[in-house]
């Protein structure tokens, strides 16, 4: 297992998950740029959404995936999340038809009562991928889909920089950070009754040093990858 503080260049202090994403939750989409994921899902080729009837977004925080998927046709959206000021902000948006406090790996949704699953940029902070991708087979249907967008493992290790924000007083705070090779995600998918029927990558182009000069540096490194699984066998639970 690869350690994020191998590459650490950063040291800021660090907190959980619910702690972080609960003081950033205010301003978390005003510093998340789009093209890191939903970029990225504006590229796939499938799954189908407007012949998604009914969809579990995981880790959905403020809502910004559930608005993506409802803006592409999707019929139904539940959500889940952690954090309690992440989900607030979540119902204010409206795009979800329930939302949950609940953990990404252990959902307490209903099994296989959805046709898609996705995550959008929760993988990094898992220390293990086996438990999403379980989870995800055990809520997708039989020939459903599970559409993972995470950071790519390659900027993490070339910058150093783990996931974070920063406090009214300028301060910078991490969110505890775990490295996940592209492997990691093959095998946990495959692992779990999956099957990759497609796989892109985002790097480090005009269009983001536009936005972050300073990451002229990392120009052409991958900065995030999305992975689209189909269900194959589907798990009763």
């Amino acid at each position: 297992m690869i350690r994020f503080s191998d590459f650490d260049t950063r040291d800021y202090p660090t907190v959980d998950v619910a702690t972080g994403y609960g003081r950033w939750a205010d301003t978390y989409e005003q510093t998340v740029e789009d093209i890191m994921d939903l970029g990225l899902l504006d590229r796939l080729p499938r799954p189908d959404w407007p012949a998604v009837r009914r969809a579990a977004d995981l880790g959905c925080g403020t809502g910004r995936t559930g608005a993506w998927l409802r803006s592409r046709g999707v019929g139904s959206v539940d959500g889940v999340d952690l954090t309690p000021e992440m989900l607030a902000l979540a119902e204010e948006k409206g795009a979800h038809d329930r939302l949950l406090r609940a953990d990404a790996t252990d959902t307490g949704l209903k099994s296989g009562a959805y046709d898609l699953a996705i995550a959008s940029l929760i993988d990094e902070h898992l220390p293990a991928l086996g438990p999403l991708y379980a989870e995800a087979s055990r809520l997708v249907r039989p020939g459903g889909s599970f559409v993972i967008a995470a950071f790519h493992p390659q900027f993490i290790i070339s910058s150093g920089m783990p996931t974070h924000f920063t406090e009214a007083t300028g301060e910078s705070v991490a969110i505890t950070t775990n490295v996940h090779l592209v492997s990691d995600h093959i095998k946990a998918g495959l692992g779990n009754g999956w099957s990759l029927t497609h796989m892109d990558e985002g790097v480090i182009d005009d269009a983001w040093i536009a936005t972050k000069p300073k990451w002229e540096r990392f120009r052409s490194v991958p900065i995030s990858a999305v992975y689209v699984w189909e269900n194959r066998e589907g798990q009763e639970g």
